[in-house]
């Protein structure tokens, strides 16, 4: 069946010549065979060979006789041949046919002889036909935007590669519209293509595909904290700062100017935090709120003669003995002036110091001490006033009992200041007894409202 193959492919035109007695023989064989001047036979065309990327797709080319096949890379092809008069000899291979080519350096049988070579071929030195390159020699007719492939007998005009054939035209292929598709954008360029990726994104190594940038760990454009997002990163500051308008640089917070109330007394900004302070006299608990520094424990000034009252913000110093001519000392505090003393009889028979504090614009109306008799006689009436130091209104004495009363504060006062309330308790009976006490009340207004 291969020898008739092989006869069916041949047109003989056999010429005598008188002169030279010899025989020239013409041959056209059939396509993908080509005439052999050397044996004198057409033979196969290993299309595989000379055709530049003749299987798309990934498929692999085996090559036949009179053609090719495109066969998937795992399909497995066995070709058993038997060597013929008429045939090339091969051997027997998984996926590969094998061809045995012929020795153009042999001589014909008689070299001495002149030869007719088919077209696209010339005579060589040793009188044999051997193929004319025509894409080395120029004679070939490829336009400017093609490639000449040569082939055995002849030449072919491709288009280089990222073009395709349209007519005798050479066109640019969208690869764009061609798998595999880029993950993002494709680009098309003359000839060729490249993929790109969107911010954040770079190509990976199959230049395909595009993985995310992690940029904290690649540049970490954040001022102080990075936080890596798909295709993104997102930028975030300690406690204390706030991020920038760019969103990626950290300003300090300035929580003191957040709220009034952040802190008792003064607030003290910082790079990233604050603090509070108290003024002098008080120290800071809790980290926000002043408390008054008892300074009568810590740090008493005073002299031995004198006691140590502490008040909201300070401490002052009185004398231990407050009494004054007549009045002589008779317990802590307290002065009394001798009956045998003639001054005495239009005097307060005792007068008690005491001292109190107050924060400054103290709410009103405020109960804020209390008098009350340390002595009950029978039969007697108590009667209870502001007897000085009430000038202005700031104080009204509420009697609660037969025996006590209540100063109450009317006007809120602003310190630091120092006030001096003397409240009298008159005491009568009815046979016409009459005597007085008075309580001198020193009130100290401390200079904070805390």
């Amino acid at each position: 069946m291969l020898t008739a193959m092989f006869l069916a492919a041949l047109i003989l035109i056999t010429v005598h010549s008188q002169e030279t007695e010899e025989t020239i023989t013409y041959t056209q064989c059939t396509d993908g065979y080509e005439w052999d001047p050397l044996r004198q036979r057409c033979k196969d065309i290993d299309e595989c060979e000379i055709v530049p990327d003749a299987c798309k797709g990934g498929m692999k080319c085996v090559n036949h006789y009179g053609g090719y096949l495109c066969l998937p890379r795992t399909a497995q092809i066995i070709v058993n041949e038997r060597e013929e008069a008429a045939a090339e000899s091969t051997s027997g291979r998984n996926n590969v046919i094998r061809r045995t080519p012929a020795d153009p350096h042999r001589a014909p049988p008689n070299p001495t002889h002149q030869i007719q070579c088919a077209a696209g071929y010339e005579q060589s030195d040793h009188n044999v036909c051997q193929d004319i390159d025509e894409c080395a020699t120029g004679t070939h007719n490829c336009r400017a935007d093609q490639v000449c492939v040569n082939l055995r007998g002849s030449f072919s005009c491709q288009c280089p590669p990222g073009y395709q054939k349209r007519g005798d035209q050479c066109v640019d292929i969208d690869e764009c519209t061609l798998p595999p598709y880029c993950h993002h954008r494709c680009v098309n360029t003359p000839g060729s293509y490249y993929c790109q990726c969107n911010a954040g994104f770079q190509l990976a190594s199959n230049n395909h595909t595009c993985v995310d940038i992690n940029e904290c760990d690649a540049n970490n454009p954040c001022a102080q904290q990075c936080y890596n997002i798909l295709g993104s990163f997102i930028c975030q500051c300690n406690p204390g700062f706030e991020l920038s308008s760019d969103r990626i640089n950290c300003e300090d917070t300035d929580e003191c100017r957040t709220s009034s109330y952040i802190c008792q007394y003064q607030c003290v900004n910082e790079p990233g935090k604050f603090s509070c302070v108290c003024p002098e006299g008080y120290q800071v608990v809790g980290g926000r709120t002043c408390q008054d520094i008892n300074e009568c424990e810590t740090t008493n000034e005073c002299r031995e003669d004198e006691i140590c009252w502490n008040y909201h913000g300070g401490f002052r110093c009185y004398p231990r003995n407050p009494c004054q001519e007549p009045y002589v000392l008779t317990s802590e505090n307290r002065c009394v002036c001798p009956v045998s003393n003639a001054i005495c009889r239009e005097l307060p028979y005792s007068v008690v110091y005491k001292y109190m504090s107050i924060r400054s614009d103290r709410t009103v109306p405020s109960d804020i001490f209390q008098i009350q008799a340390t002595t009950i006689y029978p039969n007697t009436i108590n009667t209870f006033r502001i007897k000085s130091g009430n000038e202005n209104g700031e104080f009204y004495l509420r009697q609660t009992s037969a025996v006590s009363a209540m100063l109450v504060l009317v006007k809120s006062l602003s310190g630091p200041r120092e006030h001096i309330v003397d409240l009298e308790m008159l005491t009568v009976n009815s046979l016409n007894y009459r005597t007085s006490s008075v309580l001198r009340l020193t009130i100290i207004v401390g200079p904070y409202a805390f």
